[in-house]
């Protein structure tokens, strides 16, 4: 192994250790060099040099939560990168990263002192630096991942330069508040920890995850710390035996290789823990062995000598070398059974494929001399083209999609870091990567949306299939199409698997029926409006239509009502909304004194404010029956409003009851103010009945997962009613007692964080 093999595998920590050992700028910035200086082939370092000058002075005066001078976080920010192996521009971005958004310096002033390719890396993590993550926005949610993605396809450098940035914002995240950190380490396991992995750069994603686990599940993190390093010296000494076992066979075969073990990081153990439901016992893959050698020859000559020295486990065989993940990761995995009898992991790869699971398309920026080889430039480039295929594919997806749940929908099930593949050949042998389930349907959109539409059936390894079969690795797919096809049927929808594919049939039946699907989400709103007595003149208008856009993310009014034609919009959801508006725009300013001469004329009684068991609060009358609405359900937290019923008291209503904003002129003057008893008045244990509407894509499990969040919390269900409409969107209607407002928002925002779940609403009617 040569020393620059040796410098890239060698698994140390260097900028952390920088940020631990060196307290001072100036001894973090000489690490910064010597980091440098081990990869870049020129020894002109002078713009590095001078983007520190300038850093320094422009935060000169900064401090960070933890006391520390601020340029320390741009310092090791760089130090990542370097520790990427990045060029030196990226490394004077890292450097200038928060000079734009935190001190008077201008991006024309960075373009003119270190050109426009630095500016404009600045200028784009500062623009993501500017964009808000929030669990519970999915409308924004959305639309911030859109610019991320656009950013990075822009220059994929940007992402990497916030990768560092995050990253190094995780390290230091105990100076924090709680909250803060927890909003911080779901923002890195919903977006940044993903994107590393597509982007495949192991180094950080690994780091990124554990980080988030410590904050996320702080009690897990550190059961998980404390259980591995009671054990740590005896499973050291074991792999250490297996590791020398293994290296002295690999010599007996004239194999040059260097053999490495290692105990697998703290997310991973996590995540099998969840999902094979087991304890740290019962996992038994705790650590891996990995060989790397020379050429892909050495790599399957050193899986002859493994399987000859360990009895392999059947079915525990990967070769990702002839088949690569998506991110271009390429290994042998297999498992055997140790000397003892315990399983474990060898991981066999050459010093290349190493590096490029390590670094992933951080590999491919590393710097050249301008006089280097073209051949090497163009391969470096097309290797980095072919890992943002799935880039492309997501921006293309943004295009088509005008509804931005749907959008966030797919991308979440795209950012899957569980999601497994199963490969595939087309007839002239290309290998087609797919999730794990999918059918020839998936496969025939995959190759194009044209081959998907016209699709009447398909053959697989020569024998004609149902066009359900599901794919099996190492299959054949022909895809037969025909001019005459009528297109897809919407039951497609349920059978196929890629969101590739689920996205191209509705395009096709979107654009297909567009017109047909505007002419009957008219009608449809206006049957709803007929049936609630809503005077649709007066409510269906632009001014009103303008609200549905925004909170449903259309880009204009003939997409709602194509969206309500078929069926993924309720005209119910369409029309409440625009008459919330109106009433809100045609509200008359109603005084207390009015109401309550109408109401207790016939007593001449004055205005006081009595106080029932309930925990209601009615303005001018005295012992008065109070009850709750069975249609609206209110709860303590709600505004709410009474109307005086002849002969039963008062009913509580929500303020916005569908039975109240309908309620006709002449029956508004029974309406009268109520509001809740203030906090330790409401009587302790107190429960009160509420309803609420889930929307989502239907899955086996659904429910399940749903009912299993309402029992966390000793949720006490009441009542539930699920259908399912012909396109596999479920409605679950779900009634339970709470004791307030607040305890519901949290349930819900618990709920919206099932998979497939897209919308909640209260019942209103």
């Amino acid at each position: 192994m040569t020393e620059e093999q040796a410098r890239e595998v060698k698994d140390d920590d260097r900028s952390v250790k920088a940020m631990e050992d060196f307290t001072s700028p100036d001894e973090l910035y000489q690490e910064l060099v010597k980091s440098v200086t081990r990869y870049h082939p020129s020894a002109d370092l002078s713009m590095i040099e001078k983007a520190y000058q300038v850093a320094k002075k422009a935060h000169e005066g900064q401090a960070r939560k933890s006391g520390e001078p601020y340029i320390i976080h741009p310092l090791c920010v760089a130090i990542i990168l370097a520790d990427l192996e990045l060029d030196k521009e990226s490394i004077a971005a890292g450097l200038l990263h928060d000079v734009v958004e935190d001190t008077p310096m201008t991006s024309e002033e960075l373009a003119r002192e270190f050109g426009d390719e630095v500016a404009l890396l600045v200028d784009g993590v500062t623009k993501l630096g500017q964009l808000n993550y929030s669990a519970d926005k999915v409308d924004e949610q959305a639309e911030n991942l859109r610019k991320m993605f656009l950013a990075m396809a822009k220059d994929i450098r940007v992402i990497l330069i916030k990768l560092a940035d995050r990253l190094h914002n995780m390290r230091t995240l105990k100076y924090m508040k709680p909250e803060k950190q927890r909003e911080k380490a779901r923002e890195t396991m919903d977006i940044y920890a993903p994107i590393a992995q597509r982007l495949g750069i192991s180094k950080v994603k690994i780091e990124l995850d554990d980080l988030a686990l410590k904050y996320l599940e702080p009690e897990v993190y550190y059961d998980l710390v404390s259980q591995i390093s009671d054990k740590k010296s005896v499973r050291e000494k074991y792999v250490q035996s297996i590791v020398a076992e293994v290296k002295q066979h690999m010599d007996n075969a004239s194999i040059e290789a260097d053999v490495q073990g290692r105990v697998k990081h703290f997310f991973s153990i996590y995540k099998k823990m969840v999902n094979q439901d087991k304890t740290l016992d019962q996992i038994y893959d705790l650590f891996a062995v990995r060989i790397l050698v020379e050429s892909v020859k050495d790599c399957y000559a050193a899986l002859g000598v493994i399987h000859e020295m360990y009895k392999p486990i059947p079915g525990r065989f990967k070769d990702y070398i002839a088949m690569p993940k998506a991110n271009m990761y390429q290994s042998l995995h297999t498992t055997l059974i140790g000397p003892k009898g315990q399983p474990f992991e060898i991981q066999i790869r050459t010093y290349e494929m190493h590096r490029t699971a390590e670094y992933g398309i951080a590999a491919h920026w590393k710097y050249k001399e301008s006089g280097g080889s073209n051949e090497q430039n163009v391969e470096g480039k097309n290797s980095a083209e072919a890992k943002l295929t799935w880039l492309r594919q997501i921006l293309e997806w943004q295009r088509d999609m005008s509804d931005n749940r749907e959008f966030m929908s797919l991308l979440k099930s795209d950012l899957d870091l569980f999601s497994e593949s199963v490969y595939c050949f087309t007839p002239g042998g290309d290998v087609k990567t797919l999730p794990n389930g999918s059918n020839t349907i998936d496969f025939a959109y995959s190759i194009h949306s044209a081959v998907g539409n016209k699709m009447i059936g398909a053959r697989v390894n020569g024998k004609l299939v149902p066009i359900d079969y599901v794919i099996k690795n190492g299959d054949r797919v022909e895809v037969i199409t025909s001019q005459n096809s009528k297109g897809p049927s919407r039951d497609w929808l349920n059978i196929v698997k890629s969101t590739q594919a689920k996205n191209k049939i509705n395009q096709w039946f979107k654009t297909e029926f567009k017109e047909e699907n505007i002419v009957k989400g008219k009608e449809l709103i206006a049957q709803y409006c007929k049936m609630k007595g809503i005077p649709q003149q007066q409510v269906v208008r632009p001014e009103y239509q303008e609200s549905v856009l925004r909170k449903y993310g259309f880009r204009d009014w003939e997409s709602v009502l194509a969206a309500v034609g078929h069926g993924g919009l309720k005209e119910g959801q369409v029309v409440n909304k625009m008459v919330e508006e109106y009433e809100k725009a045609r509200k008359k300013a109603v005084t207390d004194a009015k109401i309550m001469e109408s109401v207790g004329e016939s007593k001449e009684q004055k205005i006081r404010i009595t106080k029932s068991k309930s925990g209601i609060v009615v303005k001018g009358i005295d012992d008065v029956a109070v009850r709750f609405s069975k249609c609206c359900n209110p709860v303590p937290g709600d505004e709410i409003v009474g109307f005086v019923t002849r002969g039963r008291g008062v009913t509580i209503h929500r303020t916005d009851c569908v039975n109240m904003l309908h309620l006709a002129e002449s029956e508004r003057e029974r309406l009268i103010d109520a509001e809740w008893q203030s906090g330790a008045q409401i009587p302790a244990g107190e429960k009160y009945t509420t309803e609420i509407k889930i929307y989502g894509n239907n899955r086996t499990g659904l429910l399940v997962d749903i009912s299993r969040t309402l029992t966390e919390r000793n949720i006490d269900v009441t009542s539930m009613n699920v259908r399912t409409s012909k396109q596999g969107t479920a409605t679950i209607t779900i009634s339970f007692d709470i004791h307030s407002v607040e305890e519901l928002n949290k349930i819900i925002e618990k709920l919206r964080q099932v998979e497939s779940v897209l919308d909640i609403e209260r019942s209103a009617s």
